[in-house]
């Protein structure tokens, strides 16, 4: 095998290594020195496989999503990424939206292709683009913002929530950085999603964070989502008659749901027990404050029990 092909394939798999998923456009092929009738040849014989237009698979046909998403980059051209909820589903924050494939590109376009849906967003600013397993995309916290132009509150924060648990960004972090993109569509339903007083948890990442709260206040054995007179609850400490709920007030502010919340805290007080609520966020980034607001509550139903077996 002569040295220049040698050359021209070497340098054909340090690129399809770069993308790392085997994907490459006619341009880049006859960049390293493909002929037309060299490329027509290779797809004839099924070593190249057309995914779109000007775009081929290398070596096998199958499109994962991540081939997927690559072909569809690469098919919008220079300064194409992928975004909102197909670079969601690539930070594994989201998932993507059936069959349409989301890309943005930094520049003016009106791009029409089969199964993409294309924004061109020249004003996309370069510290928002990144790669992700070698695929171009925007950064987690564009990505949030983007989602939250498009879909309800509870499907942003279960993203917000995505992101923290991935350590892609923390609420903390993706607050300070909103002020970065003042008057970008999608802030301002993010920053009030981000609220303080209504940033949710997952029931499940609520428990993990909430246990060691309550053992290292000292409170005895705890029951999650227990009925208790009639009523799910968050948390149960059967032997101080203590319930614990938490929530999230976006959920609380009608006046359906504040009255059940009302007959909840009613019931469990003429039970004789003692209801106790905390935000999620207090929950996750308060703890100290939860930590010892449970052991006065503790220490104060200890001293009643006390008293009354005396």
């Amino acid at each position: 095998m002569s040295d220049a092909r040698n050359y021209k394939r070497s340098r054909l798999a340090w690129q399809l290594a770069g993308r790392q998923h085997g994907v490459v456009t006619r341009g880049q092929l006859l960049e390293l020195g493909f002929s037309k009738s060299g490329i027509e040849h290779r797809v004839a014989r099924g070593r190249l496989y057309v995914v779109a237009h000007g775009v081929y698979a290398v070596g096998w046909p199958k499109l994962t999503p991540k081939r997927a998403w690559m072909a569809a980059v690469l098919g919008c051209g220079e300064g194409a990424l992928l975004s909102h909820s197909s670079a969601a589903a690539l930070w594994e924050i989201g998932f993507e939206r059936g069959e349409v494939v989301d890309v943005s590109v930094t520049r003016r376009a009106e791009l029409k292709r089969p199964g993409l849906h294309v924004r061109g967003r020249p004003s996309l600013r370069a510290e928002s683009v990144t790669s992700h397993d070698g695929i171009p995309v925007t950064t987690p916290v564009q990505t949030l913002i983007d989602l939250s132009t498009e879909l309800a509150p509870i499907g942003v924060e279960r993203a917000v929530n995505e992101a923290d648990k991935r350590n892609l960004v923390d609420p903390e972090t993706l607050r300070a950085e909103l002020d970065r993109y003042s008057g970008e569509p999608g802030v301002k339903p993010l920053r009030a999603i981000l609220d303080k007083r209504t940033f949710r948890l997952s029931d499940s990442d609520l428990e993990i964070l909430f246990r060691p709260l309550a053992m290292e206040a000292g409170l005895p054995h705890l029951l999650s989502k227990e009925i208790v007179n009639g009523f799910e609850v968050d948390f149960f400490f059967p032997d101080l008659g203590l319930i614990v709920e938490s929530d999230g007030l976006r959920y609380h502010r009608t006046p359906s749901t504040q009255t059940r919340d009302a007959r909840r805290d009613r019931a469990h007080t003429l039970a004789g027990m003692t209801p106790l609520r905390f935000t999620h966020y207090e929950i996750k980034y308060e703890p100290a404050r939860v930590r010892s607001e449970l052991r006065r509550i503790a220490s104060r139903l200890t001293r009643a029990s006390d008293i009354d077996h005396t």
